[in-house]
C-alpha cells in the first residue's frame, strides 16, 4: 500500500514538473515485450520514462538503475525496488586482475607468407590434392548465448528480467552524456538483441530532462519534457556489432527532430 501511494505521488509530481509527455511515433503503446533504449543525460531519465508510459505498460516495464547511485541511501533503494521495480546494474565491469603476457617477437610478414605457402604445398602433395572446404560453423543459438554468460557479466540481471517476460528500459551509452547527441553505444544492446531476437527494440528520445535536474543539483526545476518512442529496429541476419549499434544510435537521434 505504501509503495502504491508513493507511486501515485511520484507520478503526479513528475507530471506536474515536466508534463511527462509521451509521443508515440512509429509504434503504438502495446503490451508486448520490449527493450526501450534511450539517450541518457540525467538520473531522472528512468523516472521520466516510467511516468510517460501508460499504466498497463508501467506494470510490465523495468528500468535499469545504477546500483552505486540508487542504493546509496535506504530511501533511494526502496524507491527503485518497491516503486519502479528497477533492475540494478553495475556501471563498471569486473576488475581485470590478470597481467598481460609479454608479446612474442614479431616475425616479418613475407617470411610468414612463404612458410604458410610451403606448408600448404607439402600438405597437398602428401594427401594427393587439396582438402575439401570445411563445413561452416553454425551461429550459436540465443539459448546458447545466454547459457554462456559469465555469472559476473553486467548483463546477467537484464537477461534474467527478459527471461521472466518483463520489458526493460536501457541506456546504451553506459553513462550520462553531456553533448547534444548520445555517445557511441556500447555492446550491451547488440548482445541482448542476439540473445532475445523475439523482443521488440524501441528507440527512445528523452527531451529536456537534463534541465529539470542538472548534474549536482537536488532541487528539480519545472520544465516541459517529452519522451518520443520511435519505430522499432531489429538486428538483421549477419549484421555486425558496430554497424548495428551505429544504426540504433541514429534511430534515437532521428527522434530529436520529430
Amino acid at each position: 500500500m505504501l509503495a502504491k501511494m508513493m507511486s501515485l505521488f511520484l507520478l503526479g509530481l513528475v507530471r506536474f514538473l515536466t508534463g511527462a509527455q509521451a509521443r508515440w511515433y512509429g509504434c503504438p503503446p502495446k503490451a508486448e515485450q520490449r527493450i526501450y533504449f534511450a539517450n541518457h543525460q540525467s538520473h531522472a531519465d528512468l523516472v521520466l520514462i516510467w511516468a510517460a508510459l501508460p499504466e498497463e505498460l508501467r506494470s510490465i516495464t523495468r528500468p535499469i538503475a545504477a546500483r552505486d547511485y540508487w542504493t546509496k541511501t535506504p530511501f533511494r533503494q526502496w524507491i527503485t525496488t518497491a516503486v519502479f521495480n528497477a533492475v540494478y546494474v553495475e556501471r563498471q565491469g569486473p576488475a581485470q586482475t590478470a597481467k598481460a603476457e609479454p608479446a612474442p617477437a614479431a616475425v616479418p610478414a613475407p617470411a610468414l607468407d612463404a612458410l604458410a605457402a610451403a606448408v600448404a604445398e607439402a600438405d597437398q602433395a602428401a594427401a594427393g590434392g587439396p582438402d575439401p572446404a570445411p563445413d561452416p560453423v553454425p551461429e550459436p543459438t540465443p539459448e546458447a548465448l545466454r547459457a554462456a554468460l559469465s555469472p559476473d557479466d553486467p548483463l546477467v540481471p537484464l537477461v534474467r528480467a527478459l527471461e521472466s517476460g518483463d520489458s526493460i528500459v536501457i541506456f546504451p551509452e553506459g553513462t550520462r552524456g553531456h553533448g547534444e547527441e548520445p555517445q557511441p553505444f556500447k555492446s550491451g544492446l547488440y548482445r541482448l538483441a542476439q540473445m532475445f531476437p523475439q523482443v521488440v527494440l524501441v528507440p527512445t528520445w528523452i527531451h529536456n530532462v537534463q534541465r529539470v535536474m542538472p548534474k549536482g543539483e537536488y532541487v528539480p526545476v519545472p520544465i516541459l519534457c517529452s519522451v518520443t518512442f520511435g519505430a522499432p529496429v531489429a538486428l538483421e541476419d549477419g549484421e555486425e556489432r558496430r554497424p548495428f549499434l551505429d544504426r540504433a544510435r541514429r534511430a534515437v537521434i532521428a527522434l530529436r527532430e520529430v
